[in-house]
């Protein structure tokens, strides 16, 4: 259905009068005419009647005008739902308990009245694929993951440095350690059953691993942070890295313990990547937020070779 006829005929509706409707339209009295005709046409019925004082609704057209008034609404709605700085900032954060969803909860704090859709994508290919598309705005991921530059369209900045713990169980020969040097973790099984092949929190751990001569174990199902958590507390022999702004609660039986890994202190790197030609407003904002509440890099710290610079 034409909707410029059905605001047409909503304009007559409402003015009683085709010339009037003309006017408040910038169009035509004869496309007026023609609109209302080709709407008449497509329902197979008459709108209106002509009488001296101007254009009456026929039956028909009584019963037509509260559902015209609907579509007229509904096309407005969805025109207003992809505006720009009308509709919400889309911002992929990978998961809703670490550090990027923090970010975004502190951002949404000091800005308030801009609008959000948090959304979870996994792989990098499909973050980037949909900042491209402009199925999301921004992404927060760790980039450039070695040999998988990024798009010439796609901008990024780093906004946080995030330490890595050794998480064990009280059972487990670390578990009084204050602190650890990566040198101590040699030889001790490390268990982290969610890395993902070909990812960029893989890529990373890779080079952690050459790094330091560490055993990382990514063997066996992942069932989630709860079933991990579970088996750690448990073990006297396996232990996971948990990044430090992750958000996790266990039960207070599990004794869990989480320590610090110093000297150096391997740092896991959060960057922002948007699309050069986004042009939402609350974009800026986002970025000028995180620039503001980013820290500068540390010294003592330690990311791979192939991470961004500051």
């Amino acid at each position: 259905m034409d909707l410029e006829a059905v605001r047409t005929f909503a304009a007559v509706a409402e003015t009683g009068q085709f010339q009037k409707a003309a006017a408040d339209l910038s169009i035509t009295q004869q496309a007026v005419s023609k609109r209302i005709a080709a709407l008449e046409r497509a329902l197979g019925v008459r709108l209106f009647t002509r009488t001296p004082r101007g254009a009456e609704l026929t039956i028909d057209g009584q019963a037509f005008l509260p559902h015209a008034r609907d579509l007229l609404r509904a096309a407005e709605r969805a025109v207003a739902s992809v505006r720009v700085g009308r509709r919400p900032l889309r911002v992929d954060v990978i998961n809703s308990r670490g550090a990027a969803s923090g970010l975004m909860r502190g951002f949404h704090q000091a800005h308030p009245e801009i609008d959000l859709d948090v959304l979870m994508l996994l792989d990098i290919e499909t973050a980037v694929a949909s900042l491209r598309s402009g199925a999301i705005d921004a992404t927060f991921r760790a980039v450039a993951a070695p040999g998988r530059p990024l798009p010439e369209d796609i901008e990024s900045v780093r906004v946080l440095d995030e330490p890595l713990q050794l998480l064990t169980g009280p059972a487990h020969a670390l578990a009084g350690a204050r602190s650890l040097t990566p040198a101590r973790l040699v030889g001790h099984r490390i268990w982290m059953p969610g890395i993902v092949p070909g990812s960029e929190w893989a890529a990373y751990y890779e080079d952690l691993v050459a790094a330091f001569g560490l055993t990382i174990e990514a063997t066996g199902p992942n069932f989630g942070s709860d079933a991990l958590l579970d088996t750690v507390a448990d073990s006297p022999a396996l232990a996971t890295f948990m990044s430090e702004h992750t958000r996790l609660v266990w039960p207070a039986g599990h004794g869990l313990r989480r320590i610090p890994v110093t000297g150096p202190t391997p740092v896991y790197p959060h960057s922002l990547l948007w699309h050069r030609d986004n042009p939402h407003p609350a974009l800026a904002v986002l970025r000028a937020h995180l620039a503001a509440t980013a820290a500068g890099d540390t010294p003592g710290t330690w990311t791979p070779d192939w991470v961004i610079p500051r």
